[in-house]
Protein backbone atom coordinates (compact mmCIF):
# COMPACT_ATOMS: atom_id res chain seq x y z
CA UNK A 1 0.00 0.00 0.00
CA UNK A 2 1.50 3.46 -1.30
CA UNK A 3 1.68 6.41 1.28
CA UNK A 4 0.01 8.41 -1.78
CA UNK A 5 -1.87 7.21 -5.27
CA UNK A 6 -3.11 9.33 -7.45
CA UNK A 7 -4.61 8.03 -10.71
CA UNK A 8 -5.71 10.14 -13.73
CA UNK A 9 -6.50 12.63 -11.61
CA UNK A 10 -7.62 15.96 -13.26
CA UNK A 11 -8.73 19.55 -10.73
CA UNK A 12 -9.99 22.50 -11.69
CA UNK A 13 -9.82 25.17 -9.21
CA UNK A 14 -13.73 27.03 -8.90
CA UNK A 15 -14.00 29.80 -11.34
CA UNK A 16 -11.07 28.92 -13.69
CA UNK A 17 -11.14 27.42 -17.42
CA UNK A 18 -7.97 25.07 -16.92
CA UNK A 19 -7.07 22.61 -15.82
CA UNK A 20 -4.39 22.95 -12.30
CA UNK A 21 -4.10 18.80 -13.05
CA UNK A 22 -4.56 17.28 -16.15
CA UNK A 23 -4.78 13.08 -16.07
CA UNK A 24 -1.78 13.34 -13.42
CA UNK A 25 -0.91 9.80 -11.99
CA UNK A 26 1.73 9.58 -9.19
CA UNK A 27 2.37 7.08 -6.77
CA UNK A 28 4.86 7.54 -3.55
CA UNK A 29 5.87 4.52 -1.18
CA UNK A 30 6.10 4.58 2.49
CA UNK A 31 9.38 5.65 3.84
CA UNK A 32 9.94 7.82 0.46
CA UNK A 33 11.70 11.26 0.01
CA UNK A 34 10.13 12.34 -3.24
CA UNK A 35 10.33 15.84 -4.57
CA UNK A 36 7.70 17.47 -7.06
CA UNK A 37 10.21 19.93 -8.92
CA UNK A 38 8.11 22.70 -11.37
CA UNK A 39 7.48 26.30 -11.99
CA UNK A 40 4.65 28.55 -10.65
CA UNK A 41 1.77 27.08 -11.86
CA UNK A 42 2.99 23.52 -12.69
CA UNK A 43 0.63 21.97 -10.20
CA UNK A 44 3.07 20.95 -7.83
CA UNK A 45 1.25 22.78 -4.95
CA UNK A 46 -2.49 21.27 -6.42
CA UNK A 47 -0.85 17.76 -5.58
CA UNK A 48 0.09 19.06 -1.80
CA UNK A 49 -3.37 20.13 -1.18
CA UNK A 50 -4.59 16.65 -2.80
CA UNK A 51 -2.27 15.01 -0.62
CA UNK A 52 -3.84 15.69 2.71
CA UNK A 53 -7.78 16.48 1.52
CA UNK A 54 -7.85 20.24 1.83
CA UNK A 55 -9.14 19.53 -1.69
CA UNK A 56 -11.86 18.67 -2.13
CA UNK A 57 -13.04 19.23 1.18
CA UNK A 58 -11.63 22.98 1.55
CA UNK A 59 -10.95 23.88 -1.66
CA UNK A 60 -13.50 24.02 -3.87
CA UNK A 61 -13.45 23.15 -7.64
CA UNK A 62 -13.98 19.83 -10.01
CA UNK A 63 -12.50 17.07 -9.24
CA UNK A 64 -11.51 13.45 -11.30
CA UNK A 65 -9.55 10.59 -10.86
CA UNK A 66 -8.34 8.29 -7.73
CA UNK A 67 -6.70 9.52 -4.71
CA UNK A 68 -6.14 7.68 -1.47
CA UNK A 69 -3.42 8.07 1.22
CA UNK A 70 -2.39 5.19 3.66
CA UNK A 71 -4.89 3.26 0.89
CA UNK A 72 -7.88 5.62 2.40
CA UNK A 73 -10.08 7.53 0.34
CA UNK A 74 -10.13 11.35 0.41
CA UNK A 75 -13.01 11.95 -0.81
CA UNK A 76 -14.35 9.91 1.94
CA UNK A 77 -12.70 10.94 4.41
CA UNK A 78 -11.97 14.37 6.44
CA UNK A 79 -9.50 16.77 6.06
CA UNK A 80 -9.54 16.51 10.50
CA UNK A 81 -8.74 12.71 10.19
CA UNK A 82 -6.16 12.70 7.10
CA UNK A 83 -4.26 15.33 9.86
CA UNK A 84 -3.53 12.79 12.17
CA UNK A 85 -1.56 10.55 9.40
CA UNK A 86 -0.35 13.53 6.89
CA UNK A 87 1.18 16.71 8.08
CA UNK A 88 1.19 19.71 5.54
CA UNK A 89 4.01 22.92 5.88
CA UNK A 90 3.30 25.85 3.39
CA UNK A 91 5.47 28.12 1.88
CA UNK A 92 4.72 30.85 4.27
CA UNK A 93 4.96 29.35 8.11
CA UNK A 94 2.98 32.98 9.07
CA UNK A 95 -0.19 31.17 6.99
CA UNK A 96 -0.18 28.35 9.79
CA UNK A 97 0.62 30.32 12.97
CA UNK A 98 -1.81 31.39 15.31
CA UNK A 99 -0.77 30.78 19.29
CA UNK A 100 0.27 32.93 21.55
CA UNK A 101 3.91 30.54 22.47
CA UNK A 102 5.48 28.32 20.64
CA UNK A 103 4.55 25.44 22.68
CA UNK A 104 1.42 26.44 22.43
CA UNK A 105 1.79 26.07 18.56
CA UNK A 106 3.08 22.86 18.46
CA UNK A 107 0.31 21.21 21.46
CA UNK A 108 -2.21 22.52 19.42
CA UNK A 109 -2.88 19.63 16.91
CA UNK A 110 -2.57 16.76 19.66
CA UNK A 111 -5.06 18.73 21.73
CA UNK A 112 -7.50 18.80 19.47
CA UNK A 113 -7.18 14.74 18.87
CA UNK A 114 -7.61 14.57 22.84
CA UNK A 115 -4.03 13.26 23.20
CA UNK A 116 -3.52 13.08 27.13
CA UNK A 117 -1.69 15.95 28.57
CA UNK A 118 1.54 14.18 29.66
CA UNK A 119 2.09 13.04 26.38
CA UNK A 120 1.57 16.19 24.39
CA UNK A 121 4.13 17.56 26.70
CA UNK A 122 6.43 14.79 25.74
CA UNK A 123 5.42 15.04 22.19
CA UNK A 124 6.10 19.01 22.18
CA UNK A 125 9.81 18.85 23.65
CA UNK A 126 10.41 15.59 21.27
CA UNK A 127 9.54 17.75 18.16
CA UNK A 128 11.00 20.82 19.09
CA UNK A 129 14.35 19.48 19.64
CA UNK A 130 14.23 17.57 16.02
CA UNK A 131 13.64 20.84 14.78
CA UNK A 132 16.69 22.50 17.08
CA UNK A 133 14.21 24.93 18.85
CA UNK A 134 14.30 23.42 22.26
CA UNK A 135 14.13 26.06 25.10
CA UNK A 136 11.81 28.33 22.55
CA UNK A 137 9.29 27.27 24.26
CA UNK A 138 7.42 30.78 26.01
CA UNK A 139 8.20 32.88 22.82
CA UNK A 140 6.09 34.36 20.36
CA UNK A 141 6.32 32.29 17.14
CA UNK A 142 6.09 35.91 15.30
CA UNK A 143 8.93 36.92 17.32
CA UNK A 144 11.35 34.72 15.23
CA UNK A 145 12.91 35.14 12.25
CA UNK A 146 11.89 33.32 9.12
CA UNK A 147 13.98 30.07 10.04
CA UNK A 148 12.96 29.53 13.11
CA UNK A 149 9.18 29.87 12.53
CA UNK A 150 9.36 27.80 9.82
CA UNK A 151 11.01 25.18 11.77
CA UNK A 152 8.17 25.80 14.62
CA UNK A 153 5.69 24.95 11.24
CA UNK A 154 7.02 21.63 11.19
CA UNK A 155 7.14 20.86 14.63
CA UNK A 156 3.85 21.52 14.75
CA UNK A 157 3.02 19.12 12.12
CA UNK A 158 5.50 16.38 13.37
CA UNK A 159 3.69 16.79 17.36
CA UNK A 160 0.90 14.82 15.03
CA UNK A 161 2.94 12.02 14.67
CA UNK A 162 2.27 12.30 11.11
CA UNK A 163 2.89 8.83 8.71
CA UNK A 164 3.34 11.86 5.92
CA UNK A 165 4.72 14.91 6.15
CA UNK A 166 3.94 17.52 2.89
CA UNK A 167 5.50 20.32 2.68
CA UNK A 168 5.16 22.92 -0.32
CA UNK A 169 8.59 25.10 -1.18
CA UNK A 170 8.68 25.14 2.93
CA UNK A 171 12.88 27.45 2.07
CA UNK A 172 11.89 29.34 -0.51
CA UNK A 173 12.73 32.58 1.85
CA UNK A 174 15.38 30.74 3.94
CA UNK A 175 19.22 31.89 3.51
CA UNK A 176 21.48 29.15 2.63
CA UNK A 177 22.06 28.39 5.74
CA UNK A 178 18.19 27.78 6.78
CA UNK A 179 17.76 25.86 3.54
CA UNK A 180 20.51 23.91 4.34
CA UNK A 181 19.95 23.33 8.53
CA UNK A 182 15.92 22.24 7.02
CA UNK A 183 16.54 19.38 4.45
CA UNK A 184 18.92 18.09 7.18
CA UNK A 185 15.75 17.75 9.84
CA UNK A 186 14.12 16.48 6.74
CA UNK A 187 16.41 13.83 6.13
CA UNK A 188 16.39 12.83 9.73
CA UNK A 189 13.09 12.73 9.64
CA UNK A 190 13.09 10.46 7.06
CA UNK A 191 16.21 7.93 7.97
CA UNK A 192 15.45 7.64 11.99
CA UNK A 193 11.51 8.02 11.95
CA UNK A 194 10.28 6.39 8.68
CA UNK A 195 8.74 9.57 8.03
CA UNK A 196 7.24 9.99 4.16
CA UNK A 197 8.41 12.72 2.79
CA UNK A 198 6.42 14.66 -0.23
CA UNK A 199 8.40 18.19 -1.02
CA UNK A 200 7.45 20.24 -3.34
CA UNK A 201 10.48 22.73 -4.67
CA UNK A 202 11.22 25.24 -7.52
CA UNK A 203 14.87 25.05 -7.17
CA UNK A 204 16.68 21.79 -7.35
CA UNK A 205 19.80 22.31 -5.57
CA UNK A 206 18.84 20.34 -2.47
CA UNK A 207 16.20 17.77 -4.40
CA UNK A 208 19.32 16.18 -5.83
CA UNK A 209 21.17 15.44 -2.51
CA UNK A 210 17.91 14.76 -0.38
CA UNK A 211 15.40 12.64 -2.77
CA UNK A 212 14.76 9.20 -3.53
CA UNK A 213 12.95 10.06 -6.70
CA UNK A 214 12.50 13.46 -8.55
CA UNK A 215 8.78 13.98 -10.32
CA UNK A 216 8.96 16.81 -12.82
CA UNK A 217 5.90 18.67 -13.65
CA UNK A 218 4.93 21.37 -16.12
CA UNK A 219 1.76 22.50 -16.91
CA UNK A 220 -0.63 20.32 -14.51
CA UNK A 221 1.04 17.53 -16.05
CA UNK A 222 3.89 14.96 -15.07
CA UNK A 223 6.45 14.88 -17.43
CA UNK A 224 9.39 12.42 -15.56
CA UNK A 225 9.77 10.46 -12.85
CA UNK A 226 13.17 9.36 -12.39
CA UNK A 227 16.01 9.02 -9.76
CA UNK A 228 18.05 12.57 -8.75
CA UNK A 229 21.28 12.17 -11.39
CA UNK A 230 18.57 11.13 -14.29
CA UNK A 231 16.08 13.58 -13.81
CA UNK A 232 19.14 16.47 -13.57
CA UNK A 233 20.84 15.53 -15.87
CA UNK A 234 19.89 18.19 -18.75
CA UNK A 235 19.25 21.68 -17.01
CA UNK A 236 18.39 22.99 -20.76
CA UNK A 237 15.37 21.11 -20.19
CA UNK A 238 15.07 22.05 -16.60
CA UNK A 239 15.22 26.08 -17.24
CA UNK A 240 13.08 25.14 -20.36
CA UNK A 241 9.92 24.40 -17.75
CA UNK A 242 11.22 27.32 -15.51
CA UNK A 243 13.14 25.44 -13.31
CA UNK A 244 16.42 26.44 -11.90
CA UNK A 245 18.96 22.99 -12.32
CA UNK A 246 21.37 22.83 -9.47
CA UNK A 247 25.06 24.13 -10.42
CA UNK A 248 26.83 20.89 -10.35
CA UNK A 249 24.36 19.67 -13.17
CA UNK A 250 25.44 22.90 -14.95
CA UNK A 251 28.96 21.83 -14.45
CA UNK A 252 28.28 18.00 -16.01
CA UNK A 253 27.09 19.10 -18.98
CA UNK A 254 29.93 21.31 -19.86
CA UNK A 255 32.06 18.84 -18.65
CA UNK A 256 30.42 16.51 -21.62
CA UNK A 257 30.28 19.25 -23.97
CA UNK A 258 33.98 19.75 -23.53
CA UNK A 259 35.00 15.94 -23.82
CA UNK A 260 31.89 15.44 -26.32
CA UNK A 261 30.79 12.57 -24.05
CA UNK A 262 27.60 12.32 -22.23
CA UNK A 263 28.93 9.97 -19.27
CA UNK A 264 29.22 12.67 -16.43
CA UNK A 265 26.37 13.13 -13.99
CA UNK A 266 26.95 14.67 -10.44
CA UNK A 267 24.53 15.21 -7.66
CA UNK A 268 26.98 17.02 -5.00
CA UNK A 269 29.70 19.07 -5.55
CA UNK A 270 31.98 16.66 -4.05
CA UNK A 271 31.38 14.05 -6.66
CA UNK A 272 32.59 17.44 -9.28
CA UNK A 273 35.62 18.27 -7.64
CA UNK A 274 37.03 14.83 -8.34
CA UNK A 275 35.87 13.89 -11.34
CA UNK A 276 37.15 17.35 -12.66
CA UNK A 277 40.83 16.89 -10.45
CA UNK A 278 40.85 13.79 -12.32
CA UNK A 279 40.66 14.70 -15.84
CA UNK A 280 42.92 17.54 -15.02
CA UNK A 281 45.30 14.88 -13.91
CA UNK A 282 44.68 12.81 -17.34
CA UNK A 283 45.21 15.95 -18.89
CA UNK A 284 48.66 16.54 -17.76
CA UNK A 285 49.67 13.32 -17.88
CA UNK A 286 48.78 13.53 -21.85
CA UNK A 287 50.80 16.42 -22.01
CA UNK A 288 54.03 15.47 -20.42
CA UNK A 289 54.30 12.52 -22.82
Amino acid sequence: MPALLMRDVRFKYRGSSDYALDRVSLEVEKGEFVTILGANGSGKSTVCLLANGLIPHAVPGDLEGKIEVFGEDTSKSTVAGLSARVGIVFQEPESQLFCMSVEEEVAFGPENLGIPRHEIRERVEWALELVDMKGYNERSPFSLSGGQKQRVAIAAALSMHPEMLVLDEPAYALDPVGRIGLYSVLRELRGRHGTTVLLAERDAEEAAAFSDRIVIMNKGRVVQTAPPREALCSPDNLRGMGIQPPQVSEIASLLNSRLSTSRYSFLNVEEAESTIAREIFKKKGRSAR
